[in-house]
């Protein structure tokens, strides 16, 4: 034996210098030397020492030393002393053990804690009741479940342990933080085995556990239950209203949230404040018997008004913490209408905070501003918005998303932008994707290069739906309506490798639409062999089978770009792979033997088409249409025009056109004028090809009155009869006969209002004013010259 000494803790040292001489007596040494260094604040421990080694034989003093080398990280040293705890034989029980087990609970350390539990068996020291609890808090903490169970069970092994509701709290606990579902039957299980009951803080875990499972039925159950044995509180019933909102059930959080208003105007009750930063009703919690499991079932919902109420606040020594629990439980509940886009509560919530005495918190403000701009307009969010602003009060970034994606809605994509700008974190890229999408809607290229750069910027993460888009986006360089050419190919090749590329970087696969739309761009540019050699391969590989849209869009992209023998060569090996074609995949060949000039393929595709079950539509007359014209067969053309008609078919001015172009081209007035008195006989209007087929013909021909004249027809007939009949006027005041030197740039407008056909039927109107024309004839039946057409064709 030997002795060492150590600086004690100040506070022991009065203690020190009261001993008693005969306590002294009992170390070895030097009286005076001893008191001299006690008298310093030293405090004497006992040692052994082993393979050189010291040792503290006082388990106490290992049991502090302990959880100093477990505070600095030196784990081996730890488990080093925890060996030689007890040593010489001293009598050990659980409390040399409870400080180290508490100080891993808290950090936690489940396998020091594993441990020390074989450490205290190899030592013949039984767990009591609260070394028992610390080392089940340590390993539900630290994820070990199924060893916290085995501990349970260890309840009945031992004299000294017995099975509580506030273990069994702390496994549910641990499971609702782990998100773990897979254990709560089994705890409920030993529950009922160990009779232990329930009390409020097993409701609690339990509404969280059946929040994870999305089990609204469950919540239903535990409000029943937890009703038959407990009178609501503020805290039980904001954390019912919790539950309610995230499984979507307005109903219930409303009549919930009702009551909790009820309840905090009535007063008489006190919350406290734990240290860990939980509120807590003061009274006492006594657990109620476990009567089986929960009912599962549904119960049936309690229909209530929407009643808005205005009371005086109780004085409340806890006023803060009661309006801080009320107002969250509003805001929850106004959320949770924008989830079940229900604006007519949420309104009505919002009003009966302020009538209640309540400042409505920024959640409040934006489940309003979320719904508002989901079931009414941009308009009434923006006005929300302007009360947050008059308060000072900063939109939370969902608010601001809300608002940006509703703007690219709208096609304001200014004002997107701007709230868009101002999201500090931005967790989902739903709203860049909503403003990238409105980019493609506007062909402005250059602003969706800005948005995905700011979104890599964000670090927000893309999901398959901005690949679909950036594909759309950026995969054609061209204007609309024109062809790739040798300049544009290589930029869109460069494009749709990039974006290929950052896709399989951020590894998210291909979706149906994604793969369509990347094969759309790159058949667009004509770019045909990527399309065959790279990008048809994946979505074969990927799909297995990709279906006739993915196969149709390759064989209109080979038609388009003129290569029909590669269409005609693909065709036939899905034919032999077993592949069945539809009605698209059959017009698209017919389409292709305009190219081949084969009038009996065309026919045989036809045959196909009627054997498969699909009759041939407005798509299948065209195509045939232009086939027989590129044999220049007009009278082949006209008879297939009436077999459609015929038919029932309802005939489009595509179908019109197709003849228009090449009577236009061939100077063929006669049949420009049989086919216009056609359109108007079918009520078919006329779109812009239209309008530049008949126009071109007359004016190649000299006959500039008459190009006037059926312009103005056209152009009439493009409008819709409540176009006319509603914004007439404005269309003349402002636009035809307009002198604003904006009119022009007005009409282009239209475009992004997706209103092509009124904005080029504008500007052609315009465009007759400006040279001469006749005043409009709004009632083209009294034209010259649709009588004269009309007459004409009633002779042919």
């Amino acid at each position: 034996m030997c002795v060492r000494v150590a600086l004690s803790s100040k506070k022991f040292a009065p203690s020190f210098r009261k001993s008693s001489a005969t306590e002294l007596g009992r170390y070895h040494g030097p009286r005076k030397e001893i008191l001299k260094e006690w008298r310093l604040g030293i405090t004497v421990i006992e040692e052994t020492k082993e393979n050189g080694q010291r040792y503290p034989s006082n388990p106490g003093s290992v049991q502090n030393q302990i959880m100093n080398a477990l505070h600095l990280g030196e784990r081996g040293k730890a488990s080093n002393l925890l060996s030689h705890i007890g040593y010489k034989n001293h009598m050990l029980k659980p409390n040399n053990f409870v400080k180290i087990l508490e100080y891993c609970a808290h950090t936690p350390d489940p396998p020091f804690v594993l441990e020390i539990w074989r450490t205290m068996e190899e030592k013949g020291v039984d767990l009591d009741n609260k070394s028992h609890v610390f080392v089940i808090q340590a390993l539900c903490k630290g994820g070990y479940i199924e060893q916290a169970f085995n501990l349970m069970n260890n309840c009945g092994e031992s004299q000294h342990l017995f099975p509580s509701v506030d273990k069994y709290n702390i496994i549910l606990e641990a499971l609702a933080k782990l998100k773990d579902v897979t254990y709560v039957g089994k705890c409920l299980d030993k529950m009922e085995h160990d009779m232990v009951g329930k009390n409020e803080t097993t409701y609690t875990e339990l509404l969280k556990l059946a929040v994870l499972q999305k089990n609204l039925s469950a919540v239903h159950s535990i409000w029943k239950e937890y009703a038959k044995y407990y009178n609501f509180n503020l805290i039980s019933l904001r954390e019912f209203i919790w539950a309610f909102t995230r499984l979507g059930d307005v109903e219930s959080s409303y009549e919930a949230l009702q009551q909790l208003v009820d309840l905090v105007f009535q007063g008489g009750f006190t919350i406290k404040k734990k240290a860990e930063g939980n509120l807590v009703i003061s009274r006492l919690d006594v657990p109620i018997p476990f009567y089986s499991n929960l009912e599962w079932d549904t119960c049936q919902k309690v229909k209530v008004g929407y009643g808005l109420d205005s009371k005086e606040v109780v004085k409340n020594p806890n006023i803060g913490l009661v309006m801080r629990i009320l107002k969250l439980s509003f805001a929850d509940v106004i959320q949770a209408c924008a989830r079940d886009k229900n604006h007519e509560l949420a309104e009505q919530l919002f009003l009966q905070m302020q009538n209640l005495g309540m400042k409505p918190s920024r959640g409040a403000y934006d489940g309003l501003i979320r719904v508002l701009l989901e079931e009414k307009s941009l308009h009434d969010g923006m006005e929300v918005l302007n009360m947050m602003q008059k308060r000072n009060m900063k939109p939370l970034d969902s608010t601001l998303a809300a608002l940006s994606a509703r703007c690219s809605k709208d096609l304001e994509l200014n004002l997107a932008e701007l709230f868009l700008n101002e999201i500090i974190h931005c967790k989902t890229p739903y709203p860049y994707n909503q403003l990238l999408e409105a980019c493609d809607t506007l062909d402005e290229l250059e602003r969706g290069v800005e948005v995905f750069g700011k979104m890599k910027k964000m670090k927000v993460a893309p999901n398959i739906k901005t690949y679909e888009l950036l594909f759309s986006l950026f995969g054609n360089i061209n204007i609309p309506y024109e062809n790739g050419s040798q300049e544009s190919k290589p930029e869109a090749a460069k494009r749709i490798k990039a974006i290929e590329e950052d896709r399989v970087r951020n590894g998210i696969q291909h979706s149906y639409t994604s793969i369509r739309n990347l094969l759309k761009a790159v058949g667009s540019e004509g770019l045909i062999d990527e399309l065959l050699n790279n990008y048809l391969p994946v979505a074969e590989k990927q799909f297995f089978t990709p279906g006739p849209p993915i196969y149709n869009i390759v064989l209109h992209s080979l038609v388009e770009a003129k290569e029909g023998e590669k269409a005609v060569n693909l065709f036939k090996r899905l034919v032999s792979n077993g592949y069945r074609p539809n009605d698209v995949t059959c017009t698209i060949m017919i389409d292709c033997c305009s190219i081949t000039g084969s009038f009996r393929s065309a026919h045989g595709f036809i045959s196909l088409m009627i054997r498969s079950g699909y009759p041939p539509q407005i798509y299948a007359y065209t195509s045939l249409i232009k086939l027989v014209l590129e044999l220049d067969d007009f009278d082949e053309a006209l008879n297939l025009l009436n077999q459609a008609t015929s038919r029932g078919i309802q005939l489009d001015a595509v179908l019109f056109n197709t003849i228009l172009n090449t009577a236009s081209w061939k100077g063929r007035i006669d049949i420009i004028e049989y086919v216009m008195d056609r359109m108007h006989e079918e009520r078919v209007p006329p779109d812009a090809q239209t309008c530049i087929h008949v126009f071109s013909v007359y004016e190649d021909c000299k006959l500039f009155d008459t190009a006037i004249e059926a312009l103005q027809v056209m152009s009439v007939n493009m409008l819709s009869k409540q176009d006319i009949e509603e914004n007439g006027s404005i269309f003349v005041d402002d636009f035809i006969y307009g002198e604003d030197s904006r009119v022009e740039l007005k009409a282009v407008d239209l475009f992004r209002d997706c209103k092509e056909n009124v904005a080029v039927a504008l500007l052609n109107l315009r465009g007759c004013a400006i040279m001469g024309g006749d005043r409009i004839p709004w009632l083209t039946g009294q034209s010259r010259w649709v009588r004269r057409i009309s007459d004409a064709n009633w002779c042919r």
